[in-house]
């Protein structure tokens, strides 16, 4: 067995393993990286690519819809779902050159394509490598959560890992959970002609505001997806080539959905099996590996990163610990992971983008809050592409100290750019309200919502008696 003693060893090639090695490598760190599955991870092959793929084709079938109201008419589409099926795929395989082996290689990172296991506390085993690094960094990602629902063992249903590979077969599709992910799948699959019915526990988006989520709920029953919110799946049956799913309802009811495929999205399972880690001192639950503010595991030689946590698991934050633990293990320099600027995008239609506390939470955490609304409508852009469904809404102090924001609509995720700098930052509203924006634009919302927070000091009466005495010096 070969032995390799690198500065720093990375398992996990998703996004956030993928930046630490290009990073470390590029740094002239001596990097391994160990991956078993696919090059890319979850984001490129199962999740974020795509998913917008999907998401971009539905969005094109629906062009005719909205046209008639600039005196553009088109015939109904000709929805191909096996060319769209074909669109995701070329669209994965153009990106999956930045990600492969070949890439890493010409950076200079020692590429392993095994599976990797602590042997003890300061050595991995993978193939025929045994590796003692000055660093480690766990970075195995996460995989679809399968709830305990009788009789789902039973029967065959999709995950985000397989559902991309069945795409010109869906015709007729529960899908099982709400969050993000159900509802940018139920609506793609919706618009593209399938038959649709999903199934929420909770209500629909829960972590969301509920005033911005109402908009997604009528825009989901608009393109005739059936909610089922506060529903629970208690049994599932198989009936010939469908999929019989029992819900019991709040008022302890009993429904029963069938469909032709069942896709299974309420949520994800961190990665943390089958790799020693007791055998390295490294504590962790089926909820995660436990870390601390600088990413560190209980050994102090491991960090870990990304949905392995168990923390918030979208692909940007992994990319953010990914820069922090360059940081610590190449410069020893100080960082800590901060999730109360944490921004999230539910890329559905209207997109619902978020950062930081809703308003909901925020009354929960305390009383002086101040709301200020901008609504779409009140945008000349939007008012010219017909987006005027709608609002951004700013949670601030009364000092406009920024604690949240939510923009439902049109490019609401492009629009959350600037809130997610400010703070960063720990900007006042001050900051956005002060730039002059090209007009007209979606982005002079976000000045109008700040400048609004500023608007009852400016126009009050002591400002206007301050004007009439200013009058009496010329």
């Amino acid at each position: 067995m070969r032995l390799l003693k690198p500065d720093i060893c990375v398992i996990g090639a998703g996004s956030a393993g993928l930046s630490v090695a290009a990073g470390a490598a590029q740094l002239g760190a001596e990097t391994v990286l160990i991956e078993a599955g696919k090059m890319g991870g979850d984001c490129l092959n199962y999740g974020c690519v795509p998913s917008k793929a999907l998401l971009a084709a539905a969005k094109a079938a629906m062009q005719h819809r909205h046209s008639g109201g600039f005196g553009v008419e088109f015939a109904p589409p000709r929805i191909d779902l096996s060319r769209v099926q074909a669109h995701i795929e070329e669209v994965i395989a153009a990106i999956a050159p930045h990600d492969s082996v070949e890439r890493f290689e010409g950076l200079g990172v020692t590429v392993l394509r095994s599976w990797a296991k602590f042997v003890d506390d300061r050595t991995l085993e993978a193939g025929d490598a045994r590796i003692q690094a000055r660093r480690f960094v766990l970075a195995t990602g996460s995989s679809a959560f399968i709830p305990p629902v009788p009789g789902l063992d039973q029967v065959p249903y999709l995950t985000n890992e397989t559902v991309f590979e069945r795409v010109a077969e869906i015709r007729d599709l529960i899908v099982l959970g709400g969050g993000p992910i159900g509802v940018e799948l139920a609506q793609g699959f919706a618009r593209l002609g399938a038959k649709v019915q999903l199934v929420e526990m909770a209500r629909l988006l829960p972590r969301d505001d509920a005033e911005a989520v109402e908009l997604v709920r009528a825009s989901l029953v608009r393109d005739g997806v059936a909610l089922h919110e506060g529903s629970t799946a208690s049994a599932v049956q198989r009936v010939g080539d469908h999929i019989r799913i029992a819900l019991r309802g709040a008022d302890g009811q009993t429904q029963w959905l069938e469909g032709a495929h069942l896709l299974v999205a309420v949520g994800r399972k961190p990665r943390v099996e089958n790799m020693g880690l007791e055998h390295a001192g490294i504590a962790a639950t089926p909820k995660g590996v436990r870390v601390d503010a600088r990413l560190r595991t209980t050994n102090r030689r491991v960090y870990a990163i990304g949905d392995c946590t168990g923390g918030p698991a979208f692909t940007h934050v992994a990319g953010h610990q990914a820069g922090l633990v360059i940081r610590s293990t190449l410069f020893r320099l100080p960082v800590r992971f901060d999730a109360r600027a944490l921004p999230w995008v539910t890329y559905s239609d209207p997109e619902l983008a978020q950062i930081g506390l809703t308003e909901e939470a925020a009354r929960r955490d305390r009383a002086d809050i101040v709301v200020t609304r901008q609504p779409a409508v009140g945008n000349d852009r939007a008012r010219t592409e017909r987006h005027e469904d709608g609002f951004l809404k700013v949670i601030s102090d009364q000092s406009g100290r920024i604690l949240g924001v939510t923009i439902v609509g049109a490019q609401a995720g492009e629009l959350l750019a600037p809130w997610c700098l400010a703070m960063a930052r720990n900007l006042k509203l001050s900051a956005l309200a002060g730039p002059m924006l090209p007009y007209p634009t979606l982005s002079e919302l976000s000045k109008r919502a700040a400048g609004q927070f500023y608007a009852a000091k400016l126009f009050s009466p002591a400002i206007r008696r301050l004007v009439r005495v200013l009058r009496w010096f010329g």
